[in-house]
């Protein structure tokens, strides 16, 4: 019986992927790929940290916002003064002895009066309300974790009441009272469950005593988190459907600070330590960065799902769109500065890699994780203009680091537009081959007609020391079409992963009504994701990882007798790939044509073939998954493997085999 493929029905499958009889001898005829070829880019564009996989429902819960960031922002946004019961007061941003230096402003209430006659629900009292990121989305009988820093900075001790409400009418869900008594600073906390769903819910903070009382970091975390480490169920459960083998981070132009040159530069030892102390930032698209979601949850979340981590760190020079333009505007430090700049990357690799006897592992186990994160590969640069002066600070950083870490695989890059002719590419690809890096990054945007016709790595060198990670692209809309265009190059790249080692698509996440970039991987809102068309081609790939990609198992119909693999500018494909570890077979058949495809498949070389399952994505060519609706998804049905056989190919369709042995 045919059904939609869940998350449930896929994890199922991959529990199959584990096989008694233990890994196989691949046959003859196949070429040895790398088996980590798809993982995921996480960048914070779009909303795809606060707001988005962190799991913090109160939006600007540090008052830290800026007009800096947005020009209608300041420490007051997403929050309202409120005074029910015709209580007298006022709320006042200040920045005298805070909390940490590092995030300087709270929020002072001053309660002149608390009123001795009541609302119609008997609320009293002068607080704040905050209305999360376009509301706040609660579950009855779900558990959220309030807490804050109080002090109490005059006057008797504080009763102060933290209530959850529903905006139609007033209506308290949850509610609980705390005693602030100290005239420094506290956190106080306090569980709330709500009795009913509400989807635009907001927080509400009541101090019900005269004087005055100091807040900061005010936060609403569900506690049903993935793993309970903070991160969005249902998202981060996404992620995890695509099984991805490695996670890019924390950007792209988030890295080196886009348009703001220096002073918008991420650093990664800013994001780490009790949150509280964590230096926020404004972020290159346009919005705040709390670092709720810093460097430790980015490792812990690669942990989590079993990926590879890859931090990207800048390299002592800004992006190229530097100064409020895309040009020649780079910027670059002294060189004298650059040993600070190398150091970051040396204590990085410390505190991920180190034991708790060193300083930066004993940071790391401080915060809860003693035993090493195991970092493999670290970015250097991201699509920077390949200048003489990034040429210089790459090199430094690279001869040091290589020197002292030889373990490490460094991945350089290329610069924007990674395609042959470009000045950049070419530069870059000169800078590889004269330092031997073991990996450089290349990123593309472009049309579909370019993913459905272009063959870019058929033609790369075989002999080089340097692999290709395809760090970035994307075909440039968001329908089915652009997603068998996009399936089109990736069998395109698979059959040419002894030269591409890694690739994802990006950008990964968009909130809806905040979207900086598009198309997107993920669309979501505070109740759901939405899964593209793209998301489904790249889960099948996920699923079929392998170490031997077999080129003449499939046949056209139509096409010449041997010819195994469809002519430049064809709009069907194919690829084969064996994984011995878990002795699956993976047949993947593209067509992105209107016209039914018929294609031969030869799978005798590989013995018995057990269970198979046919997952298929099929539609009609220019429809798109969007916030209302869903026409496309992956449909899996049994299907008996035989050595020899046909299939038939419905137009614009992808579909994948995977055959137990």
């Amino acid at each position: 019986m045919k059904h939609i493929l869940t998350a449930a029905a896929i994890a199922l499958a991959a529990t199959m992927n584990v096989s008694a009889a233990g890994a196989m001898r691949a046959p003859k005829g196949g070429k040895a790929i790398s088996d980590e070829l798809l993982g995921i880019f996480f960048e914070d564009i779009s909303f795809a940290a606060d707001g988005g996989i962190y799991a913090e429902l109160v939006q600007n819960g540090s008052f830290e916002y800026s007009p800096m960031e947005r020009d209608n922002w300041g420490a007051t946004t997403a929050w309202r003064f409120c005074r029910p019961g015709h209580s007298l007061g006022r709320m006042e941003p200040r920045m005298e002895n805070p909390l940490h230096p590092d995030n300087p402003t709270y929020m002072r209430l001053h309660i002149e009066r608390v009123g001795h006659y009541h609302d119609f629900d008997g609320w009293t009292g002068v607080g704040m309300e905050n209305f999360g990121f376009d509301g706040i989305s609660v579950k009855a009988g779900a558990q959220y974790d309030f807490s804050a820093f109080l002090r109490n900075a005059g006057g008797e001790a504080k009763e102060v009441r933290v209530c959850l409400v529903r905006p139609k009418d007033g209506a308290c869900l949850a509610e609980q009272t705390l005693t602030v008594a100290q005239d420094e600073w506290q956190q106080l906390g306090a569980t709330l469950c709500p009795s009913e769903d509400c989807k635009d819910a907001f927080l509400r903070v009541l101090v019900l005593t005269k004087g005055r009382l100091d807040i900061d970091q005010v936060s609403l975390m569900p506690q049903d988190t993935y793993k309970g480490h903070g991160l969005r169920r249902d998202l981060i459960q996404a992620l995890a459907d695509l099984h991805p083998k490695f996670m890019r981070f924390p950007g792209g132009c988030v890295v080196h600070g886009g348009g703001d040159g220096f002073w918008g530069t991420y650093r990664w030892k800013t994001t780490i330590g009790p949150r509280h102390e964590r230096k926020p930032l404004k972020n290159t698209w346009g919005y705040h960065q709390s670092m709720g979601l810093g460097y430790y949850e980015y490792f812990q979340l690669c942990e989590d799902l079993g990926m590879a981590p890859v931090p990207i760190l800048p390299c002592g020079v800004t992006c190229q769109g530097a100064g409020g333009g895309w040009g020649w505007t780079q910027d670059a430090c002294p060189m004298e500065e650059m040993d600070e700049w190398t150091q970051d990357a040396l204590d990085l690799i410390e505190w991920a890699n180190g034991d708790a006897s060193t300083t930066w592992g004993r940071k790391r186990a401080e915060q809860g994780h003693p035993e090493p994160f195991g970092l493999k590969y670290l970015g250097l640069g991201n699509e920077e203009y390949i200048s003489p002066q990034f040429t210089e600070r790459f090199k430094y950083m690279y001869e040091r680091i290589t020197k002292a870490h030889p373990e490490i695989v460094i991945i350089g890059t290329v610069g924007p537009g990674s395609h042959p002719g470009n000045g950049d590419y070419e530069n870059g690809w000169k800078l590889a081959d004269e330092l031997g890096i073991p990996l450089v990054d290349e990123h593309y945007y472009e049309p579909r007609e370019y993913f459905l016709g272009s063959r870019q790595y058929d033609s790369y060198p075989r002999d080089r020391k340097t692999k290709v990670y395809l760090g970035e692209y994307a075909a440039k809309e968001s329908r089915l079409i652009d997603a068998l265009a996009e399936g089109l190059y990736l069998l395109h790249v698979e059959r040419n992963a002894d030269v591409v080692s890694m690739t994802s698509y990006a950008p990964l996440f968009a909130r809806k009504g905040n979207t900086a970039w598009n198309p997107d991987l993920i669309y979501f809102d505070n109740e759901r994701p939405m899964l593209t068309c793209s998301y489904y081609v790249q889960q099948m790939f996920g699923r079929s990882a392998g170490q031997y990609f077999y080129g003449d198992c499939v046949r056209f119909e139509g096409d010449a007798a041997g010819v195994a693999q469809p002519v430049k500018d064809s709009r069907y494909g194919q690829s084969v790939v064996l994984n011995t570890k878990t002795r699956r077979l993976f047949v993947k058949l593209c067509n992105a044509t209107g016209e039914m495809r018929q294609a031969h498949l030869d799978l005798r070389r590989f013995g018995a073939l057990k269970a198979c399952t046919k997952t298929e994505l099929q539609g009609q060519p220019y429809v798109s998954n969007n916030f209302d609706w869903q026409p496309v998804a992956p449909v899996q049905t049994p299907l008996k493997a035989q050595g020899r056989m046909d299939m038939y190919l419905p137009p614009y369709s992808f579909t994948m085999l995977e055959i137990e042995l």
